[in-house]
């Protein structure tokens, strides 16, 4: 890692400056370093995470990179969760970049001769929650070490292709920033292992390189395809006049436009993301997503025809009168219009010009609607024979409902390296030609998650492949008849997360299309479940999973849903759910609802749910009926193709009913001292336009809140935490120390109102000192995103919500007791929770069985690094283990076994006539009885009792 830094530093020499508003190269360069410093210091570094999975569902796949000597081993790239290495065909994988200072990837390459590999971190998609990186990476020894290989602002990565006769020389596709424009994009060519780059192709700051292909046989003809796209908060262009078809024919130093106006290949501004792929020196294929709108089709309403929306777009009041109120109550219900709206008095309304025919179709013109509805022409394959110099498109037809309106998720094209005619297209399905493209059928199977995003097809094996998508990998061996499922990494990609109050509780999380799951928190990640057939995780909901809410009264009663607002109330006894989304009027705007609509149960009556849209809305009733109040909390929304202007936090205090808290995705912040009657905009103070991720009332003081901002949809990456003592009139900003990185979520413990946690897009932080110094954890945990934080009151555990990779655990018990001083504290010995005896231990059900183990964890705290000697004592005194510990400053963990050392069984037994019984693993346990802890050292020696009962 020193390694890692240090390049890094001497990259500083030759920074770009980033444009206005996005975090610049040298910033983000600085942030890292701090971060590599406050993890090498951190006063918590030695407190373990635990990752209780979950792993069933996986995450979204970006890459793969299969050995063609051997296609059972291979590496997986997720967008968010890092890279895993698997020697077995995918039946157990290995994270290999845990080391690393980002997990976000979006792309990887394999030199397997020589075992390098490259990684192009920052995911290629331009989804919301698709990260940036941080450049290049490089490693030689599979990940025990990394590298930094340039290009620091490049964000996101498309490609890279390695030259299979000079590893050294490496061509890479830039993307470039998300959410902003910037120069270090297109493509990039390096001859000395990265040392060095030469940009060979630029078009403009926002059109980069999403793939590049190269010949089989030929690494001097190069494919390049370009795509232009700009996305903001509010609106998404994922297509534009620069994207296009490039070919170099000297490896990647100069290059041609060959998708010109008389190739045969589309052009202009509705030319989107392209996918390539290349057979041989004359065939090649290109997926293309086209943006421009489709023919319409005339249609005439006549007697028999079914109504769908955009009939009342062109509809006159005279023909909406004379519908068959059959056919319009059909219509209203299956469209989930309010039941007053049906069909006579929807005709009354006209009727009175109260509203018009096109407010049907506008009242269901929601975010989710337009996601699928949009009517482009969606998916093109165009195939060339003549190396690129014109091109034919294959498809007759329209490739229906592959990639709906957002092929910019998609787009990618394989080839079947034995047969010319065989093609593939990752979309929601993934589909196969057999006809070099004309006609399509869907290999997806039922055990095959949607949304596809990387595919590997065995060039020595027909039928065998290897698939990525957004549930993870999963194999076949006959084209797509059966596949596998090969998701052992927890790399589950949360929105939310929440527990309940069961013994043990439940942990409850939303995830990024993989709906929304339950598992007990002592749920292990491993694969016993396969003999009983029931995974510990159940699935409560399919989608976009995003917020939970618990009923605390019946926890068979759970508020959750799925993206824009669709929420429902579960009852996990009966099977029933009731659809609970608040419904405007017909006439009225609709409603924005933000991707994850914030819910929560009101603290003083858990009938009373709040629900936000662009209006925060109030349910008495359990979400049967709902009352708005507020007006519109945001700045109004901005005209996009975005869900935007939106409710995106809800806090209410616990210490009155009616004190509530809104933030807003366009940076306001709202309190309400009486219910909503009233409303004070107090986000004046703060930084503008920001999307506000957090809003916290105090659990401690009524008067306090914490507010976090993110400035990820600006490529704005500084930290901004923020409390006030006096509801928000004023503000004190505590985030200045921290690295920078986008906050998503901020949680008060609640015994120590000092003790404070942060998740951002880097990681996980605590302050023991309410805001003023802060402290990293990464014991067990990567540099992932963390989305969300809870804390579970009862066993005294932090929850953490990743994007990345699933859900870890850690107990804070002793960080909850921190009231002292930190810097003059010598030793500081926390108390230790009893422990149960058990005859199991050290023994296993069959002598081929793996012993139980059992341990105790003791927690101290020092001030400086210091060895301490550790004794274990009976309470007469005889010393029945003893040891050192080896103790950096801060908090420290001593592991016990729960056994006599040799000395300690001898010195037990001459004083105790007892038998003593030695375990199969060859260890002899205490027996019941009270025990004492002696710590020593650093001029202080402390002790604490526990009990074997």
């Amino acid at each position: 890692m020193n390694r890692f830094y240090l390049l890094f530093a001497l990259f500083l020499t030759t920074l770009v400056q980033a444009q206005l508003r996005s975090t610049s190269e040298e910033k983000t360069i600085e942030a890292l370093q701090l971060k590599a410093k406050l993890d090498s210091t951190s006063l918590l570094k030695n407190l373990k995470l635990q990752n209780i999975g979950p792993s069933i569902m996986s995450g979204r796949v970006v890459d793969l990179a299969v050995n063609p000597a051997d296609p059972t081993e291979f590496y997986v790239a997720y967008a968010s969760g890092g890279l895993w290495h698997t020697t077995d065909n995918g039946i157990s994988f290995t994270p290999i970049m845990d080391n690393s200072p980002t997990q976000n990837l979006g792309d990887i390459a394999v030199h397997w001769p020589t075992r390098t590999i490259w990684v192009g971190t920052g995911e290629n998609n331009a989804s919301r929650s698709s990260y940036a990186g941080i450049g290049l990476l490089k490693t030689t020894d599979n990940g025990k070490n990394w590298d930094f290989a340039g290009l620091a602002d490049s964000h996101h990565i498309g490609r890279i292709l390695i030259n299979p006769n000079n590893p050294n020389h490496v061509v890479v596709g830039v993307t470039g920033h998300l959410y902003s424009t910037n120069d270090q994009r297109g493509v990039y060519s390096t001859k000395d292992g990265g040392k060095t780059w030469n940009r060979t192709l630029f078009i403009n700051d926002q059109t980069g390189i999403i793939d590049l292909a190269s010949a089989s046989n030929n690494f001097n003809v190069l494919y390049a395809a370009a795509w232009q796209k700009d996305r903001k908060a509010w609106n998404f262009d994922g297509n534009g006049t620069g994207s296009g078809i490039y070919k170099s024919t000297d490896a990647g130093e100069n290059w041609e436009l060959i998708s010109t106006a008389n190739s045969g290949f589309p052009t202009g501004n509705g030319v989107g993301r392209i996918g390539l792929s290349v057979y041989n020196d004359s065939i090649v294929y290109a997926v293309l997503d086209n943006q421009n709108r489709r023919e319409k089709e005339l249609k005439t309403v006549v007697d028999g025809d079914k109504l769908v929306k955009d009939d009342f777009k062109t509809m006159n009041k005279r023909n909406f009168l004379k519908l068959d109120n059959k056919k319009l109550n059909t219509f209203l219900k299956t469209n989930g219009f309010q039941e007053k709206y049906r069909a006579e008095n929807v005709k009354a309304l006209v009727r009175d010009d109260v509203v018009e025919p096109i407010d049907l179709a506008k009242y269901l013109e929601d975010a989710n609607s337009l996601l699928f509805d949009t009517p482009v022409i969606g998916a093109e394959v165009y195939k060339s024979t003549n190396a690129g110099k014109t091109w034919v498109k294959t498809n007759t037809d329209y490739i229906d409902d592959l990639f709906y309106s957002y092929g910019y998720y998609f787009a990618q094209v394989n080839v079947d390296p034995n047969n010319p005619d065989v093609i593939y297209l990752a979309g929601v399905p993934l589909i196969q030609s057999k006809d070099g493209g004309k006609t399509f059928e869907s290999i997806d199977k039922n055990n095959v998650h949607s949304d596809h995003h990387a595919l590997w097809i065995n060039p020595n094996k027909p039928g065998h492949l290897i698939n990525g998508n957004d549930g993870g990998i999963n194999i076949t061996y006959n084209d797509g008849k059966v596949w596998s499922k090969n998701n052992a990494p927890s790399v589950g990609q949360f929105y939310a997360i929440a527990v309940d109050n069961e013994q043990p509780y439940n942990v409850y999380g939303g995830l990024q299309d993989n709906g929304v799951w339950k598992a007990p928190h002592t749920s292990e990640n491993n694969n016993d479940w396969l003999a009983s057939g029931k995974n510990p995780w159940e699935m409560l909901m399919g989608g976009d999973g995003m917020q939970v809410e618990i009923d605390a009264r019946n926890t068979n009663i759970v508020y959750t849903g799925f993206q824009f607002g669709n929420y429902f109330r579960l009852n996990l006894e009966t099977g029933d759910r009731k659809y609970i989304q608040p419904k405007h009027e017909l006439g009225e705007a609709p409603y924005r609802f933000n991707w994850q609509t914030p819910i929560r149960l009101s603290h003083h009556n858990q009938d009373i749910l709040y629900l936000g849209s662009n209006k925060l809305h109030r349910s008495m009733d359990k979400g049967e009926t709902w009352t708005s109040i507020s007006d519109d909390l945001t700045r109004g929304g901005k005209k996009g193709n975005v869900a935007y202007g939106t409710i995106t936090t809800i806090s209410e205090s616990p210490f009155q009913f009616g004190l509530l808290y809104v933030g807003t995705d366009d940076g306001l912040i709202h309190v309400s001292k009486d219910g909503g009657a009233n409303w004070t905009n107090v986000a004046n103070p703060l930084p503008k336009d920001l999307w506000v991720t957090e809003i916290m009332a105090s659990k401690h003081k009524k008067e306090r809140v914490y507010a976090t901002l993110n400035g990820y949809r600006w490529d704005n990456f500084t930290t901004y935490i923020y409390v006030s003592d006096d509801y928000g009139v004023s503000w004190k900003n505590i985030g200045e120390t921290l690295p920078l990185s986008p906050v998503n979520a901020i949680v008060e413990d609640p015994v120590n109102e000092s003790l404070l946690f942060v998740g951002t897009d880097n990681g996980l932080y605590a302050s023991l000192d309410a805001g003023n110094h802060w402290q990293s954890i990464t014991n067990g945990l990567p540099n992932v995103a963390v989305h969300d934080l809870v804390i579970q009151k009862r066993d005294k555990h932090l929850v953490v919500g990743t994007h990345g990779r699933s859900i870890y655990k850690l107990n804070i018990a002793s960080l909850q007791k921190v009231d002292f001083d930190l810097n003059r504290e010598s030793l500081i010995l926390f108390d230790v929770a009893d422990i149960k005896h058990s005859r199991r231990w050290g023994n296993s059900w069959s002598s081929w069985g793996t012993p139980n183990t059992p341990g105790l964890n003791v927690d101290l705290y020092t001030n400086t690094e210091t060895t301490f000697k550790t004794k274990i004592k009976t309470t007469d005194g005889i010393v029945v283990s003893s040891g050192e510990l080896n103790a950096d400053k801060g908090f420290n963990t001593l592991h016990y076994d729960v056994a006599f050392d040799k000395e300690g069984k001898a010195n037990y037994l001459s004083k105790n006539k007892t038998k003593l019984e030695t375990a199969k693993n060859g260890k002899t346990y205490l027996p019941k009885g009270e025990y004492i802890i002696e710590v020593s050292g650093n001029g202080a020696t402390k002790s604490t009792n526990f009990k074997i009962e």
